[in-house]
């Protein structure tokens, strides 16, 4: 069994899964990726049919960022021969006075040139009129908006990082992580590694691996949930009738056309109670599901009948809902990968970032707001806001 490597990736989920691929397009052989459950567990973030892709975003840097996105999927759909990335079109929409204004979307895809439209709440019903909305309600029509699908995404990457020689391990908990003489050793699943570089893209498991090098993110993590529906009316939730959907006010609400269960979805954001990886339930809530189906029954009701399926996952939060990509200043061998409970739309291009910082030392892509030791990351009890 080898035990010398020139990369670590611990985490084989969203991020971890795109990081074994895109390392190993350089390093081959010289990739292991560590594993604590099984490969295609249920027990982070990762694990679904649909998750939404866009180029609608608070801020220009985002934007520019999904374009990169994008062409990255594509480059991994080309050389899986496998269709990860669907175009259903994506809808913002809110209520004028909302908490999160759809103009900061409106000038940061401005300020891209990004096409898009602006629609009143007529518009919206003669387009979609699946839809029941009052007059002080308007959106956001971006035409390549869509969804990416999670669990094709995760195994394509593994496939194609097995194939280019890397070494994937499950079942293989981390109990130690340390960096001597600028050489990381890694003790997993009884066995012990070493590598020149080592990715953490444990997202809810973050902090138990820093601790080791002393370090801590003021992390929050909550247990959410989806929910699919059968629809009374399912053909009219077609993807190619129906697009991916995002309300944005607070609550915030979002949802899915059909795609993977015979029902469209729709779910809460940040909507949960607080939790660890260790303390969380995987019980549906029913007061969280007793919100989304109000909403639905007002603004959406030939998407809501009995629920078809409820997943619950974890969310893992920044204070500021940024993401984390940096090495570890005092560790500069260990990098972090952590994508704030809105990072799957990146997952690849996450993985490709990390992939260039490794065997390049730097990345095409502006990272700079995603530092590990920006400021709000370094106090003890940061105030929070996760709107995005």
């Amino acid at each position: 069994m080898r035990h010398e490597f020139e990369a670590i990736v611990i985490g084989l989920g969203g991020l971890g899964s795109a990081a074994a691929f895109w390392l190993s397009r350089s390093l081959g052989s010289g990739v292991l990726g560590l594993e604590q459950f099984e490969i295609g567990h249920s027990n982070g973030a990762s694990q679904d049919h649909s998750r939404i892709i866009r180029l609608s975003y608070h801020r220009p840097h985002y934007v520019e960022l999904a374009r990169r996105a994008y062409e990255t999927w594509a480059i991994v759909e080309a050389e899986s021969s496998v269709r990860l990335v669907m175009t259903t079109g994506g809808l913002d929409l809110a209520p004028r006075d909302a908490a999160i204004p759809l103009d900061d979307y409106a000038a940061s895809m401005d300020a891209t040139g990004v096409p898009y439209e602006r629609l009143d709440a007529d518009e919206i019903m003669q387009r979609w009129p699946q839809w029941r909305l009052t007059d002080e309600v308007h959106g956001l029509f971006q035409a390549e908006g869509g969804l990416v699908d999670p669990i094709r995404a995760n195994a394509s990457h593994l496939r194609l990082a097995r194939e280019r020689g890397a070494t994937l391990r499950d079942r293989a908990p981390v109990t130690t992580l340390r960096e001597v003489d600028g050489v990381v050793e890694v003790v997993a699943g009884g066995q012990a590694y070493r590598a020149a570089q080592v990715v953490l893209a444990t997202d809810s498991w973050t902090n138990a691996l820093l601790v080791q090098v002393g370090r801590r993110l003021p992390l929050t993590v909550t247990q959410e949930q989806v929910t699919y529906f059968a629809s009374p009316r399912p053909d009219d939730f077609l993807p190619d009738r129906f697009p991916v959907w995002i309300w944005m006010d607070v609550p915030s609400f979002y949802g899915f056309p059909t795609y993977g269960e015979p029902g469209p979805k729709a779910a809460q954001d940040v909507g949960g109670p607080r939790t660890t990886p260790e303390t969380r339930s995987f019980d549906p809530d029913p007061g969280a599901r007793a919100r989304v189906e109000a909403f639905l029954a007002r603004h959406l009701p030939g998407a809501l009948g009995p629920p078809l399926y409820t997943k619950t996952c974890l969310y893992t939060m920044t204070p500021d809902r940024d993401f984390v990509l940096d090495r570890l200043p005092d560790h500069p061998a260990v990098l972090v990968a952590l994508g704030a409970a809105h990072g799957f739309k990146f997952a690849s291009l996450f993985g490709r970032i990390i992939a260039e910082l490794v065997t390049d030392g730097a990345t095409p892509s502006d990272i700079s707001q995603f530092r590990i030791d920006r400021p709000i990351l370094l106090e003890d009890n940061p105030a929070t806001s996760f709107m995005v």
